[in-house]
């Protein structure tokens, strides 16, 4: 009843009562009341925040809401989940979410064409979805290496056709970086001898791959397992792998990010550092949660089309490469510029322009 009485009263009754309780509850009590107050929505603001598909990539995004840690900010979230990561800033910068998290490439996208964006955190430093899967029967007919991507057609004599989550997504953008550094005979790289496409959300990629409408997906670690599981699909280049990764890329790249828009960082900062907070604390706790328990808090909701012995795979795969600290470090930053340009943008954009790390540092300083 009193939890229900508190919903009830108008901000200005309820400050009054407040300031009645008091000279009689004393500082830490009245302490308690006003942190009562926040969780139970007298100052909470509506904010929707968006990521591309629900995976375990962006189990930080579902455990801070789950956990309750946006709510506790004073925010009240909902989710934009449009199946590509290149949907989902177009639904920042069209102003239909507030917050995104996704593949930092989109941030350096929008602030070239007129729309200075920030990344403003980072939750991992490897790219978990340069993955290629591809059909079983193409494997079982000889494709087994990427340079066969090249030389292998489709039955009307085509280029093989390669699925990414959206044209222009980081999807496209790492599996387009892969290709281009395997060269062919012709003095071109595989790249230029397939076909891409946008293949959207985890069942139509996987789908499109099992009904043969795609030869090939860019794939995050569940889609590989649910692909071999299911028997249609075969891993042809594992990113998953550190020594593959230095291979090719090098060295750490902050490569899923939250990113808002400047304006946004300017005319609501308070809102900005409750989100980074927020999602601060989710890291911190997926740190120390063992996969059973993260499967139990995001996975019935967010993913129940997967088998939970793949998920609870997948979430320990994240546990390796999650960057818990979320700092961009400048020199992982400028590692990244080798993929997005020209992918992303035709000149490099310098880290103190897209950049901003204000927020995560007054969130370890507060929560340590």
């Amino acid at each position: 009843m009193v939890k229900s009485t508190r919903r009830r009263l108008s901000r200005r009754a309820f400050l009054r009562q407040v300031s009645a309780w008091g000279g009689s509850l004393g500082g830490m009590a009245l302490f308690g009341v006003f942190h009562q107050a926040k969780a139970y929505g007298a100052s909470k603001q509506k904010v929707t925040l968006a990521h591309s598909v629900n995976t375990a990539i962006y189990a930080p995004h579902m455990v801070a809401q789950e956990k309750g840690y946006l709510a506790e900010e004073g925010l009240e979230a909902k989710f934009i989940v449009p199946g590509g990561g290149a949907r989902v800033v177009q639904a920042l910068t069209a102003g239909q979410a507030l917050f995104a998290q996704g593949d930092s490439g989109h941030v350096l996208k929008a602030t070239a064409k007129g729309k200075p964006t920030l990344m403003i955190y980072a939750t991992d430093v490897r790219c978990s979805y340069a993955n290629i899967v591809v059909r079983k029967d193409l494997w079982d007919a000889g494709l087994t290496s990427v340079e066969k991507l090249a030389t292998m057609k489709r039955k009307d004599g085509s280029n093989l056709i390669i699925a990414a989550t959206r044209i222009g997504s980081g999807t496209w953008v790492y599996g387009n970086y892969v290709l281009s550094q395997y060269r062919t005979p012709d003095g071109k790289t595989v790249n230029d001898h397939v076909q891409w496409v946008g293949g959207g959300s985890s069942a139509t990629m996987l789908g499109g791959l099992k009904a043969g409408k795609f030869d090939a997906i860019m794939a995050v670690p569940i889609w590989i397992w649910t692909a071999e599981d299911g028997g249609y699909g075969k891993l042809l280049y594992d990113a998953r792998d550190a020594q593959v990764w230095q291979k090719v890329f090098g060295g750490n790249i902050p490569v899923t990010v939250g990113y808002v828009l400047k304006e946004t960082v300017e005319k609501e900062p308070e809102k900005t550092q409750g989100y980074v907070n927020a999602i601060y604390r989710a890291m911190q706790w997926l740190r120390s949660a063992d996969s059973e328990t993260i499967y139990e808090v995001i996975g019935p909701k967010y993913m129940a089309t997967f088998k939970k012995a793949n998920v609870i795979r997948e979430i320990e795969y994240y546990k390796g490469i999650w960057d818990y600290d979320t700092l961009i470090a400048a020199e992982d930053y400028q590692n990244g510029l080798k993929v997005w340009v020209p992918r992303v943008t035709k000149q490099p954009i310098a880290y103190e322009t897209v950049v901003d790390m204000t927020f995560v540092r007054k969130a370890m300083k507060k929560f340590g």
